[in-house]
């Protein structure tokens, strides 16, 4: 029999890991913290990669960037997102999942007030969009905080499938955004400013409204993570005592691990439309630049489930093989010297490596959670720590990390566009960028399964 009680903001007596406790008490308010932190962080994804369906449409509303210019506001978001996952990684344990959640979340109004009003004046700087892009980019940062909260909620066994549903549904706010936004722009809604700019054939654009429309939705999240989550205690832990992770060589290596596949997922969400754009110039690009990050999300909590079923390594060293012969694929189906390309061909490999990059951003994500911790837990015990201090110490560590690990992989929304820009301004084609691509991902499958295999074998 269990007796309904109300659960208090901040919970002092959490312990996933057991399972009656799990059942009566625990499962409840996991889920609930899940299904509100979902909403919050699918936000930060459409912040993030606003400039990503934005900057396609800059100089017909009249601003003057080039190519590489607009490549460059698409990758910088990456940056700002890259580092600020460091410090966001550490907040929780420090601030609380709840505080944390809605102060980040609120903050999703600056970048968004800001481009709203600057994308109306066309005498607004490069500069001043620079700096615009990389506020849109913090928000790239609660992936981080995010993540390694959950991490806190669930048990071993059910981080795969929690983790992954977390990020995999935050993941959509990029084709969320890439779907809204092109809607939204040619809709005059008379209750945000800006007059609309006309084009040569006569309709008008409203880009503001691609950054104002998420303020009303930020603003409900916020209230909905400041009343509904919960902050534990039992995660509580100073930056000092979450700093000594850097020093891991396991972090580093899974930080590779993640780098080349939701680096990719993110990369290839940056900078699939201007790519296309420029391989295929005939075609309208953006009415189907939201279903690759679309395919990437919604895949991203299978791979984190099939994860728990069939062990993190496996499944995320058959992803990375995959992604190795869609890699060749695409470079098959571009345009070269005396041939043209073929835009459904290409579009279809690119489709697979969206899928890809999703499944093995989940297996890899579950994969570090488990044997980071593991490994944690049997360093702590061979020093003489007691089994529950061990775990203890084990998933605190493990959320560090995650968050750290998180950050590396962002990296990739700046590398991936940046490489496809190199590549086309030294030799005409992504061939190049594509080629470094395969060199990594073959990379990857060697470090996954000769390192890690032997952990999961024994886990089992």
């Amino acid at each position: 029999m269990t007796n309904k009680v109300k659960v208090p903001l901040v919970i002092t007596d959490w312990n996933p890991e057991d399972s009656s406790f799990w059942q009566n008490t625990g499962q409840s308010v996991a889920k609930r913290n899940l299904w509100i932190s979902i909403p919050c962080l699918l936000l930060s994804f459409c912040v993030w990669m606003l400039f990503s369906t934005l900057t396609i449409n800059f100089n017909k509303v009249g601003f003057n960037f080039t190519n590489d210019q607009l490549f460059m506001l698409t990758a910088l978001p990456a940056i700002s997102g890259a580092l600020f996952r460091i410090p966001y990684s550490f907040m929780v344990p420090i601030v609380g999942g709840r505080r944390w959640t809605a102060i980040s979340t609120l903050y999703l109004v600056v970048p968004c007030l800001w481009l709203g009003f600057a994308i109306n004046d066309p005498t607004t700087s490069y500069t001043t969009f620079v700096i615009i892009s990389l506020l849109c980019g913090i928000a790239g940062g609660n992936f981080a905080s995010s993540m390694a909260n959950i991490s806190f909620f669930f048990p071993k066994q059910k981080q795969g499938g929690a983790l992954g549903l977390n990020g995999g549904l935050g993941n959509l706010g990029v084709s969320t955004m890439q779907f809204v936004a092109p809607i939204v722009i040619f809709i005059n809604i008379s209750i945000f400013p800006g007059d609309g700019v006309t084009q040569s054939d006569q309709s008008s654009l409203w880009l503001a409204n691609a950054a104002f429309v998420w303020i009303p939705f930020i603003i409900i999240a916020t209230l909905a993570a400041w009343l509904g989550m919960n902050d534990l205690s039992e995660a509580k832990s100073s930056f000092s005592e979450q700093l000594p992770i850097v020093k891991r060589p396991h972090m580093w290596l899974m930080s590779i691990l993640y780098l080349w596949t939701f680096g990719s997922f993110i990369g290839f969400s940056a900078g699939f439309a201007m790519l296309t754009k420029i391989q295929f110039p005939d075609v309208d690009i953006i009415k189907y630049a939201f279903i690759g990050p679309l395919l990437g999300a919604l895949v991203r909590p299978v791979g984190g489930a099939l994860s728990d079923k069939f062990g993190g390594v496996k499944v995320t060293t058959f992803n990375f093989v995959a992604m190795a012969v869609f890699t060749v694929l695409v470079f098959l189906t571009i345009p070269a010297v005396g041939e043209q390309g073929s835009f459904i061909l290409f579009f279809g490999a690119f489709m697979l490596l969206f899928l890809t990059s999703g499944l093995g951003s989940g297996s890899t994500f579950q994969m570090i959670a488990v044997i980071f911790r593991e490994i944690t837990i049997r360093r702590e015990k061979a020093s003489g720590v007691s089994d529950e201090a061990a775990a203890h110490i084990g998933m605190k560590d493990s959320a560090a990390a995650l968050g750290f690990i998180s950050a590396i992989g962002a990296i990739g929304g700046f590398f991936i566009p940046k490489a496809f820009g190199t590549s086309l301004a030294l030799t005409g084609s992504p061939v190049g960028a594509l080629k470094l691509f395969l060199c990594f991902y073959v990379i990857c499958i060697f470090i996954t399964w000769l390192v890690y295999g032997k952990y999961e074998k024994k886990s089992e």
